[in-house]
């Protein structure tokens, strides 16, 4: 199995930037794609990004429109987002996702919160 844990959210104000973290462990040399994802209540959870194996950022979620980038690092079992010019329309829970061996694992999320 592989286990996710985020961290990194906080509470900003419009404008400013945050960095999110995914740690994995467990089997994590199973791991293939992984990806970000938010949800606020009341609606379906949104991609955020999305990036390979190798590294490769594959998908973005049009919001973002090139405010985010995506990182992997696998000699450190991490994914980290890094969130600039964040608005309030921004404020989520954000979670991790790794697919590994034909199943999705999920991290428990972190909040964003974006004041104005």
């Amino acid at each position: 199995q592989v286990q996710l844990a985020e961290s990194g959210g906080g509470l900003v104000q419009a404008g400013e930037s945050l960095k999110l973290s995914c740690l994995a462990s467990g089997k994590t040399w199973t791991i293939g794609g992984m990806a970000w994802y938010r949800q606020t209540p009341g609606k379906e959870r949104e991609l955020v990004a999305r990036i390979t194996r190798g590294g490769v950022p594959r998908e973005f979620g049009d919001f973002v429109k090139g405010r985010f980038t995506i990182r992997r690092d696998n000699t450190k079992n991490t994914v980290d987002l890094q969130l600039h010019n964040l608005t309030p329309a921004d404020t989520a829970v954000y979670s991790c996702d790794a697919q590994a061996q034909g199943f999705d694992y999920w991290g428990q999320g972190t909040q964003v919160t974006v004041s104005t």
